[in-house]
């Protein structure tokens, strides 16, 4: 279910203390010989195939993407001590498709969940982005999870977060945007600002 609320609970102090003990590989410590690309894709509404099949098995989607890693060269890989494999990622690795505003207000956080169930709070270390496509104007927004691998916003979540946006006076123009963690995200411009 995608959906962007206003919550209280649970609280966010127990979302920051769960987020400071979550437990990932150490990735980016590891530093294995590349082996080869393998048949697997993340497409662009985060389901993860391999060699052309959808896997079904949300456990070891899960745990791939606990191994998931974007380098210096822009490519994708699973990664473990001894072999780094390649793997095709269509847009973005995570789907953001649930949003929760806590605190409303100027101290508010928003707490995003992905399609593999992990949170991540909106603020200056987790920003808010919106590309827009140059042709179409379409926005395709997206939160960084962690290390270079970003969620993208599902479009009915993203919708409903801009119900929550404020305008703002950004470089002399109005902007609509989201506060999260004391950092305001700009989603883009209002019909009037813009």
């Amino acid at each position: 279910m995608t959906q962007a609320t206003q919550n209280k609970s649970p609280d966010l102090m127990d979302i920051m203390a769960r987020l400071e003990d979550r437990k990932l590989p150490p990735v980016h410590l590891w530093d294995p010989d590349y082996c080869a690309d393998i048949d697997m894709r993340i497409a662009r509404d985060g389901t993860w195939f391999y060699m052309g099949s959808p896997i079904n098995r949300k456990r070891m989607v899960r745990l791939f993407s606990t191994v998931l890693r974007r380098d210096d060269d822009q490519k994708f890989y699973l990664v473990t001590p001894v072999e780094k494999l390649g793997i095709a990622v269509e847009d973005a690795p995570f789907v953001a498709v649930e949003a929760d505003i806590h605190d409303a207000g100027p101290g508010q956080a928003i707490v995003f969940r992905t399609n593999v169930d992990e949170e991540v709070i909106a603020g200056p270390e987790n920003p808010i982005r919106v590309d827009t496509d140059p042709n179409t104007g379409e926005p395709s927004p997206y939160v960084l999870v962690r290390s270079n691998l970003w969620a993208l916003i599902a479009r009915p979540v993203f919708y409903q977060l801009v119900e929550q946006a404020e305008e703002r006076e950004v470089d002399g123009k109005t902007m609509l945007g989201l506060s999260s963690q004391s950092a305001f995200f700009v989603i883009g411009p209002t019909a009037e600002g813009g």
